[in-house]
C-alpha cells in the first residue's frame, strides 16, 4: 500500500486553501478557546451554530462536515471531537485522526490540512502529539485491496499537512512526523504481510522480505536452512516443520547502530508460523482462515527492525524469526513425540497445536548467544490470552522489573497497552513430564501463564519479556485506526520501546 505523505508548514487555519480543513474540539469547551474561533468568525458563526444546536458537541470520535461555500479558502471544514478536555491523551488524538482520515476519504478529497490540537496531553510534547497525529491518519487510511479484481473500495488520501501556528514549532513537528511515518509505515507493512494468504506468504516469502529489507537498509542478514538447523540441533523447530512441504527458515537480522560497536544488543524474537492448522491436533474449521496471521510476531519484529534502521536509532538490534508452517501429514509430529531443543532440554509434545512455544524455544536459546541487554519475544501464543484479556491488552510476562516498566511505558505512549501476568514457579508443576524434561502444555488452567513459563526455561539469565499478542492481533470489527482483520498491534510498541531506549 502507498503510504500517505505527511508534512508540516506554518500558517493560519482560516487562510489555508485545503481540500478539507480538520479542526479538533473538546467536549464542553467554548469555541473562543479553540483554534476554530478564527475560522468560525470568517464563516459567519457557522461553527458556533453547530455547537449551540448540539449537532456537534466535541464528544470523542464525533464528526461534523461543513461546506464553506467560499467563505474561506478551504473547501470544507471537518470538526472532530476529542472528548472531555481532562481525558485527552495521545491515543485520543490518534483516534481522532483515524476517524478524520476515513471521513476525508469518503469525501473523495486527495488531501487535508489539520491544525494542532490546542489541548496537549499532560506529560506529552509537541513531538509526541505530531507522532500520534501522523500515526492515526496513516493507519486510519489503511485498506488492503491486493486481491480485489474490482479495484480499491475507495481512493486513498494522498497527503496530510499539519499546520503550525508558530514557525518555532516546525522542527518539533517535523521530528514527530518522522517518527510517526516510520512507526505507521511499519504497522502497515505488518498488516499487509498478515493479510496475504498463506499460499503466498510462505516461510520462503518471509525470507525474501527480509532480504529486501537487508538490501535497502544495509542490515546484516543470515538465513539458516533446514540442513543448518539439523546441524545445530534445533529439534523443536524442525519437529513443527516436519508436516509441511514448505521448507522452514531461521532468519537473523543484525542492525548495528550503537555508537560503541561492543554495546550488547537488544534482541527480538518473533513467532513466525505462516499458517497454523494445529498439526495432528487439528484446529476446528471455524475461523481457521485467521491462522494466516499466526506469523504476526515475526512480521512485527521484521517491521521494527526496518524502522530502527530507517530512523538510524543509536543502538544494536538483533531480530530472529523462526519461520515454518504447522501442518498435518504422514511425516508430521505426533502427540507423545519427544523433541530435543537447541538448548539440550527435551520436550514431550502432548499437543501439536502448542507449536509456537516450540519454535520460540529454539529461537530464544539462539538469541541468548548474543548476551542480550534485553531479550523480547512477541507471539500470537495462546487462546487463553484472549479469554483473560479480551482484545484491548497485550499479555506481559518478564524477569526484570526495569525492562517490564520500559515496555509498559512504551505501550502507553503507543496506545498499545500491556497487562502484566504472574510468572510464578508453582505453575511449572503443570508442565512436568513423566518421560522428558517438560511437556509443551499444562492443561486448561492458567494456559497463558504456563506457556510463558515454558519459554522462560530457554532464556538463561538475560533480562527477558514475553508479549502474548493473541488477544490483539486480529479485530472482528473496524475501529478508529484499527481495520477489521490483522491489526499490526505490537509493532509500534516495539518501535516506541527502541526510541525510548535511545532518548
Amino acid at each position: 500500500m502507498k503510504i500517505m505523505r505527511v508534512e508540516t508548514k506554518a500558517g493560519r487555519a482560516e487562510a489555508d486553501p485545503a481540500d478539507v480543513l480538520v479542526l479538533t474540539h473538546c467536549e464542553g469547551d467554548s469555541l473562543s478557546k479553540q483554534d476554530a474561533a478564527s475560522v468560525d468568525k470568517a464563516m459567519g458563526g457557522a461553527l458556533r451554530d453547530l455547537l449551540q444546536s448540539k449537532e456537534f458537541e466535541g464528544k470523542a470520535s464525533e464528526l461534523a462536515l461543513i461546506h464553506t461555500q467560499g467563505k474561506i479558502p478551504a473547501k470544507r471544514v471537518l470538526l472532530v471531537g476529542l472528548g472531555k478536555k481532562t481525558s485527552v491523551g495521545l491515543d485520543s488524538i490518534r483516534q481522532a485522526m483515524g476517524h478524520a482520515a476515513k471521513r476525508v476519504r469518503q469525501t473523495k478529497a486527495g488531501s487535508f490540512t489539520v491544525a494542532i490540537p490546542t489541548v496537549i496531553p499532560r506529560s506529552s510534547s509537541v513531538v509526541e502529539v505530531a507522532q500520534a497525529m501522523t500515526e492515526g491518519a496513516i493507519l486510519g487510511n489503511y485498506q488492503f485491496n491486493a486481491y480485489r479484481s474490482d479495484g480499491a473500495s475507495g481512493k486513498d488520501v494522498e497527503s496530510m499537512t499539519i499546520l503550525a501556528a508558530q514557525k518555532p514549532q516546525l522542527r518539533q513537528l517535523s521530528e514527530g512526523i518522522r517518527r510517526g511515518v516510520a512507526t505507521a509505515e511499519a504497522t502497515v507493512f505488518v498488516r499487509d504481510l498478515c493479510n496475504h494468504p498463506s499460499n503466498v506468504m510462505t516461510p520462503t516469502k518471509i525470507a525474501q522480505e527480509a532480504k529486501a529489507i537487508a538490501k535497502e537498509t544495509g542490515i546484516s542478514l543470515k538465513i539458516l536452512e533446514q540442513k543448518d538447523m539439523e546441524e545445530l540441533g534445533m529439534g523443536a523447530l524442525l519437529g513443527v516443520a516436519r508436516g509441511s512441504h514448505e521448507p522452514p527458515k531461521f532468519i537473523i537480522l543484525e542492525y548495528r547502530g550503537a555508537r560503541k560497536k561492543e554495546d550488547r544488543p537488544v534482541v527480538f524474537v518473533g513467532k513466525t508460523i505462516t499458517f497454523d492448522t494445529g498439526g495432528i491436533s487439528l484446529k476446528p474449521a471455524e475461523n481457521m482462515e485467521h491462522m494466516k496471521a499466526d506469523m504476526t510476531g515475526g512480521a512485527e519484529v521484521l517491521a521494527a527492525t526496518r524502522a530502527a534502521a530507517r530512523l538510524k536509532l543509536p543502538l544494536n538490534l538483533v531480530s530472529i524469526l523462526p519461520a515454518t508452517e504447522n501442518m498435518p501429514g504422514g511425516r508430521a509430529m505426533k502427540p507423545g513425540d519427544i523433541v530435543k531443543t537447541l538448548s539440550g532440554k527435551t520436550v514431550e509434545v502432548q499437543n501439536t497445536d502448542a507449536e509456537g512455544r516450540l519454535i520460540l524455544s529454539d529461537g530464544l536459546a539462539y538469541a541468548a548467544r548474543y548476551k542480550p541487554a534485553a531479550l523480547i519475544d512477541i507471539a500470537t501464543l495462546t487462546g487463553a490470552c484472549v479469554v483473560a484479556l479480551g482484545q484491548f491488552a497485550i499479555g506481559l510476562f518478564g524477569t526484570e522489573t526495569k525492562l517490564k516498566d520500559a515496555i509498559r511505558k512504551a505501550g502507553l505512549r503507543a496506545g498499545e497497552r500491556v497487562w502484566e501476568m504472574p510468572l510464578w514457579e508453582e505453575y511449572f508443576e503443570q508442565l512436568k513430564s513423566d518421560v522428558a524434561d517438560m511437556r509443551n502444555i499444562g492443561g486448561r488452567g492458567g494456559g497463558m501463564i504456563t506457556a510463558a513459563l515454558f519459554l522462560s526455561k530457554f532464556v538463561g539469565d538475560w533480562p527477558w519479556v514475553h508479549l502474548d499478542i493473541a488477544s490483539t492481533d486480529w479485530s472482528e470489527r473496524e475501529r478508529a485506526y484499527i481495520p477489521k482483520g490483522p491489526t499490526g498491534i505490537g509493532t509500534r510498541l516495539l518501535i516506541q520501546y527502541l526510541i525510548d531506549r535511545t532518548l
